[in-house]
């Protein structure tokens, strides 16, 4: 059973993590197993990685093992100012990776929300809590809509990654996230940009999920990972089991994808730093 997040040594060079929203409005495009194996893959990878589940299904949670009644504190609480990000922060069986857990409650937040003023930046504040100090990366797992949430999200984060499925409607679906990204950009948070887009569901045997990634890759260039996750069995199969898929079976094809996808972003940042 996982526990409460133990206070610790800030990161190695005292910097301020990088906070990455995992976010599209159509489901099943893999934002919550892209959040979960991705987090993983960092924290295997020796970085210090906090997941904050922002999806009131609270998938994720249960993807990192939180029982539904083990969820005292949640993201309800810390975005409605209700408790510090510090007590809502659970240890998970993964080493280095640590989750601030989302039950259905999550859904009242944006009714709750119309009226009250700076109600984008809720979570943004929220993250200013020193204890952020102690990680390198925060992912967001954002709702599958353009909502409330998935604003505050945009609003706290540096960058966002977009996990886009491999089929044509996904890119009628992806026009319309970017404009909403750019009037993010424009009147919530001006330094967001787009970490990359991240194919998803890719089946080499289908002409069509080759035909999206190129035409993909021919507008949006650079901004798309070279790294593409695979339809994959046992990247389906991990959640039933309360585990990422990179401990479920860190041999298949999904998790060694998830793997090359954590080596690429680190790549990515280092390589933004020195620039």
């Amino acid at each position: 059973m996982s526990t409460k997040l133990s206070t610790g040594s800030k990161t190695p060079e005292n910097r301020a993590p990088l906070i990455i929203a995992i976010a599209n409005q159509k489901g099943g495009v893999g934002k919550t197993t892209t959040a979960i194996n991705l987090a993983t893959a960092l924290a295997a990878a020796g970085k210090k990685t906090l997941v904050v589940d922002l999806d009131p299904q609270g998938n994720a949670s249960t993807g990192l093992g939180r029982e539904r009644g083990d969820r005292d504190q949640t993201s309800y609480q810390v975005i409605m100012g209700e408790s510090p990000l510090s007590e809502a922060i659970v240890a998970t069986e993964i080493p280095r990776l640590a989750l601030v857990p989302s039950t259905i409650d999550l859904t009242g937040a944006e009714v709750e929300l119309v009226t009250e003023p700076q109600r984008t930046y809720r979570l943004r504040r929220a993250l200013r809590d020193p204890v952020m100090m102690q990680f390198e990366y925060v992912l967001i797992d954002c709702p599958p809509s353009l909502n409330l949430l998935t604003l505050n999200a945009l609003a706290a984060a540096k960058s966002v990654i977009v996990p886009l499925q491999c089929e044509f409607f996904a890119l009628e679906g992806l026009s319309l996230l970017l404009r909403t990204i750019e009037t993010v950009q424009a009147k919530f948070n001006p330094g967001l940009e787009i970490e990359g887009i991240l194919l998803t569901m890719f089946d080499g045997r289908n002409n069509l999920s080759g035909q999206v990634a190129t035409d993909v890759r021919n507008y949006l260039g650079d901004k798309v990972f070279h790294t593409v996750i695979p339809r994959n069995v046992r990247i389906s199969e991990a959640p039933s089991h309360g585990k990422p898929a990179l401990l479920y079976d860190h041999k298949c094809t999904g998790s060694q994808a998830y793997i090359r996808l954590a080596s690429e972003l680190l790549r990515r940042e280092r390589k933004s730093r020195a620039a």
